[in-house]
């Protein structure tokens, strides 16, 4: 008896395990649920706390409760640009490995808020770029709900398009916001459907310039320095002219948004610009990129070394100009509705008040630290393989195709342009590696069966697939949520 009582029986705490087992599982569950709301919670206080401020600075003025809402919904959409838009810029130098996801976010985030703050547009057209005059709504109350409207509406697509895995643009977006609520207040004909065609026929001339010229440096880059016989040597001679060349493009690019504040310039001047900051850093470059091949392996892997800071430097200087351009058209329907509010009457351009830049480029930053790995991992893991020679060209590719539009008066999305050099990049692989394989197969006799050219396809076609859908209905989509929204205040407001 004693030896049983001793020895209890095997199974006495089995109910108590079971039931610990069940606690645990519970607690692990909460956890993870209490994980996925600490990003929305901090977007939300972020949020809270942009109202508060508003509230303040405002001091009971006329509308304050208008401007309040206004400022809440624009914190918003600078979240959403934050978490979608931002990836094009960093996505590639994460893919390549060249820097950590969280050294890009941060990164990101300061280059996007200094290009905000210090080159952002003092002055903004309020209804994105001529699309709808403000004449043609009835009086500046409807003016200030279609902004509203156009705002709400653009946010909530991002967000949507952000859940879905969809990097999309922001103008695009902000502009069907505008289209959309513009349509409702004033009909069809307040459109400027002129403006609008040309917006649609970026959708294809953007991703096309992007990918084109990534594909150009690219074969550039594969026929000069990599499939050379003295490797280092070949990267001694064109890697200063590569980063002389996004050196010069890069503050072209920057002269044009950031000196036109102070005074006049033209293309050509920025471009003479351009062409001195180049050459001064091609010649900069040269005696660096010696000193930093020195004793490298005459292999491809050696040369990554080589273009993982050129690349680093260009993906902060896209975020730099991200910043200065797209931001400015992010909050212009926040500055038109603060105008309104303020002055009583419907501007065709307002100036962009220091806290209202301030609210898009902290929001961004906000956005991009809480919400953008999703977006930065799909940009620059899942479209195609990238190394840091194939995501310098992608870099390289967004800062040449912006400056040709620019001189071609092409609307064209910094997003669209980045997304398709990414593709572009893709396919010059395929078709380089098909025509290796071809003249392989050629040469002993065994041509390539059709089962293993598809086995050698190096670009995801699922995601073009579902990138190039999310295009096509940014703006429809955007302007449909704007309609309703638009309806609604309007209903309340009457």
């Amino acid at each position: 008896m004693a030896s049983d009582e001793n020895n209890p029986p095997v199974n006495q705490w089995k109910t108590l395990d079971r039931d610990l087992k069940r606690f645990g599982r519970l607690e692990a569950g909460s956890h993870s649920i209490s994980r996925g709301l600490v990003a929305p919670g901090l977007a939300l206080a972020f949020i809270v706390f942009v109202g508060l401020v508003t509230a303040v600075l405002m001091g009971g003025q006329t509308g304050q409760l208008v401007v309040i809402a206004a400022a809440s919904i624009g914190a918003y959409m600078a979240i959403n640009i934050g978490a979608n838009d931002v990836a094009n810029n960093m996505g590639p130098a994460v893919g390549s490995r060249a820097i950590t996801l969280l050294a890009a976010l941060v990164l990101a985030a300061v280059f996007e808020s200094m290009g905000a703050l210090l080159a952002g547009g003092d002055v903004v057209d309020t209804v994105a770029k001529g699309i709808i005059a403000p004449s043609a709504l009835p009086d500046s109350s409807h003016f200030v709900w279609a902004m509203m409207s156009a705002l709400l509406a653009a946010a909530l697509w991002l967000n949507l398009a952000t859940w879905l895995g969809a990097p999309v643009s922001t103008t695009h977006s902000i502009v069907g916001g505008v289209v959309g609520a513009g349509i409702v207040a004033a009909g069809f004909g307040a459109v400027n459907w002129d403006t609008m065609g040309m917006i649609a026929a970026s959708w294809v001339i953007s991703p096309i310039m992007g990918g084109v010229i990534a594909a150009l440096f690219l074969a550039l880059i594969k026929s000069k320095v990599i499939y050379t016989e003295d490797k280092i040597a070949a990267a001694r001679r064109w890697v200063p002219i590569l980063i002389g060349i996004m050196a010069g493009v890069f503050s072209a690019y920057l002269a044009l948004k950031g000196l036109k504040h102070l005074f006049k310039i033209s293309l050509l001047e920025a471009l003479a610009i351009g062409l001195v900051i180049g050459v001064g850093c091609w010649l900069i470059a040269i005696p660096l990129i010696r000193r930093q091949s020195e004793g490298l392996e005459n292999r491809k892997k050696s040369l990554k070394t080589l273009f993982s800071f050129p690349l680093i430097i260009s993906a902060a200087l896209l975020s730099f100009a991200h910043g200065a351009n797209d931001v400015a058209n992010a909050v212009g329907p926040l500055a038109a509705i603060v105008h309104t509010v303020e002055q009583g009457d419907v501007a065709s351009q307002v100036g962009i008040p220091f806290w209202v830049m301030a609210v898009g480029a902290l929001g961004i930053s906000c956005g991009l630290l809480l919400f953008g790995p999703k977006l930065i991992r799909l940009v620059g893991d899942q479209i195609t393989k990238l190394n840091p020679m194939r995501a310098y060209c992608v870099a390289l590719s967004a800062a040449v195709t912006v400056i040709l539009a620019s001189w071609l008066g092409l609307p064209v999305s910094s997003t669209h342009i980045a997304v398709g050099g990414i593709f572009g990049v893709g396919f010059y692989r395929e078709h380089y590696a098909e025509k290796r394989a071809r003249e392989k197969g050629i040469s002993k006799g065994k041509p390539v069966p059709p089962e293993e050219r598809k086995r050698r396809l190096l670009v995801r076609r699922s995601h073009m697939v579902t990138v190039a859908a999310a295009w096509i209905i940014t703006v429809p989509a955007s302007a449909a949520l704007s309609a309703v929204v638009y309806l609604v205040l309007d209903r309340l407001a009457s």
